[in-house]
């Protein structure tokens, strides 16, 4: 029995070739698909964006502002606008020797509180980490007395501490050093 050709008029069967239009039409929908989806999603929402009320939807002018760039990576930057905002900041590049280099950068910033309270920060940030010191800020609790006086001992007393004192073995903080305070 005879089985008809299915060769194209390349001589190649024609169902490759109608497997690869049909994956082009698939692929096509899919497009046209994703396009729509994107279209439908980037439109604005009813009402559109929201906008900020009160305080927040005053737009401020700005007064003075200064940008620096230097070739050698340093920069400085500030502004100022009308509502009393005003930020400064500067960065340079500082060379650690044999471990490389290292971003210093400080800078300050002021504004008003909404409750009408005047706000300043200073920072620095540097291969000892950020730092940052305002009045509003939170610090931490002053050292108490007793611990001061034990490490006022302790540097008035190296003799005990130069790390030639045996090791308490037979204790649960074993392999701390006996220490006398």
């Amino acid at each position: 029995m005879h089985q008809p050709s299915r060769a194209g008029h390349d001589g190649r069967d024609s169902r490759l070739d109608l497997c690869k239009w049909g994956g082009a039409r698939i692929f096509t929908g899919n497009v046209l698909v994703l396009a729509l989806a994107a279209a439908v999603f980037a439109a604005p929402q009813r009402g559109g964006v929201p906008q900020p009320s009160g305080r927040a939807a005053q737009t401020a002018a700005i007064l003075r502002q200064a940008n620096d760039i230097e070739d050698n990576g340093s920069y400085k930057f500030s502004y100022e606008t009308e509502n009393g905002i005003a930020v400064q900041e500067e960065g340079t590049i500082k060379s650690l020797g044999q471990q490389g280099e290292a971003a210093v950068v400080q800078g300050a910033f002021a504004f008003t509180s909404p409750e009408g309270y005047p706000v300043k920060v200073t920072y620095i940030a540097d291969e000892n980490g950020f730092r940052a010191e305002g009045a509003h800020l939170p610090t931490s609790p002053p050292i108490p007395d007793y611990i001061l006086r034990a490490l006022d001992y302790i540097r008035a007393h190296p003799e005990e501490n130069d790390g030639d004192q045996p090791l308490n073995r037979g204790s649960p903080n074993r392999g701390v050093p006996n220490r006398r305070f």
